[in-house]
């Protein structure tokens, strides 16, 4: 495994591994493998896990302590906190400080642990300013419950509003072949200046681009099913990008996740993506992509096929894009 430097020096892998998938939103969990595959990525040296206290109400951060508890020095552990469920089943996102207090308790007692090493905002809440929900975050560092302050799906000026109060150390947004927000909304580019982690989630566009998923045959409760980008004219045209992209790995001498992957660490040295899996085949496919050499003319003819599939829909439903901060959609 190669390593990134997070914030001063914390040395993480080049990949981190989304946990999200273990316990909902992608077919059925499988705790057993889920926990095997944990395993794996110690034998791995992947030592940057993702997780958040929404990721089956609590039952995640549960099943990855099984695993992180014993094993604690080896693991760099980021969760999340603010997404509420109400008796309807609505979400809705709290960022004040006095749920900030009550979700971090609840974190540490389900991880197990003492301290949470990277504690992201799971969203910017336009109820409370983020300098204020930022400060409640740092007076958990100095508390000793947190070490570092992470902000995810933030635009640029939130970030430096949040920055200008206590430093972030990481932001997290998805990025991919497919989802090149960051780069178009300059949240990439204020991370690099701000000295700032940047952490992709869904740097396989949720599997697409590994040309395994059968968008027909997903079933009702994956989370896939009602996002515009796996569905009808949208989905026609990923399937082909897909198939044509995995004409291109087998080219270079790897597989389509694993371009896709490196791909996104090409993209600047303050970049760990955590693609996410919850079946050891599929992370250690994942972990070679650290070694797959990009050179500027691969680089061209991966930017020269999508131009060639354009119609690749957008991330989210209108649902969902109600929860991104609003300068960064």
């Amino acid at each position: 495994m190669k390593y990134r430097t997070l914030g001063q020096n914390e040395k993480l892998s080049a990949i981190g591994l989304g946990c999200m998938s273990m316990s909902q939103a992608y077919g059925l969990p499988d705790d057993e493998e889920s926990i095997a595959t944990l395993h794996l990525a110690l034998e791995l040296g992947i030592n940057f896990w993702d997780t958040a206290d929404v990721y089956g109400n609590g039952k995640n951060e549960e099943l990855i302590s099984k695993v992180l508890a014993p094993n604690r020095h080896k693991v760099f552990i980021a969760t999340k906190f603010g997404f509420t469920t109400n008796a309807d089943g609505a979400i809705s996102f709290n960022g004040s400080p006095g749920y900030m207090s009550q979700a971090v308790e609840k974190s540490l007692r389900r991880l197990n642990i003492d301290t949470i090493d990277l504690y992201y905002a799971h969203r910017i809440d336009p109820t409370v300013p983020v300098e204020e929900m930022v400060s409640a975050m740092a007076e958990l560092v100095k508390q000793g419950k947190v070490r570092y302050v992470g902000l995810s799906e933030a635009s640029v000026s939130s970030i430096r509003k949040a920055h200008a109060v206590y430093p972030i150390t990481a932001v997290q947004s998805e990025y991919s072949l497919l989802t090149r927000d960051p780069e178009r909304n300059g949240v990439l580019a204020v991370c690099k200046e701000l000295g700032i982690a940047f952490v992709p989630f869904s740097p396989l566009a949720r599997g697409l681009m590994t040309n395994t998923l059968d968008l027909s045959a997903l079933p009702d409760t994956d989370f896939r099913k009602k996002l515009p980008r796996y569905q009808e004219e949208h989905a026609k045209n990923n399937e082909q990008l897909a198939s044509s992209f995995a004409q291109l790995a087998k080219e270079i001498g790897c597989t389509p996740a694993q371009l896709a992957i490196a791909w996104v660490l090409a993209q600047g040295d303050h970049i760990i993506p955590i693609p996410g899996t919850k079946k050891r085949k599929y992370l250690a496919e994942n972990a070679g992509s650290v070694d797959v050499e990009l050179s500027a003319e691969r680089l061209q003819k991966i930017e020269d096929l999508l131009a060639k599939f354009p119609n690749v829909g957008n991330r989210y439903d209108e649902a969902s894009w109600k929860m991104v901060d609003k300068s960064n959609a």
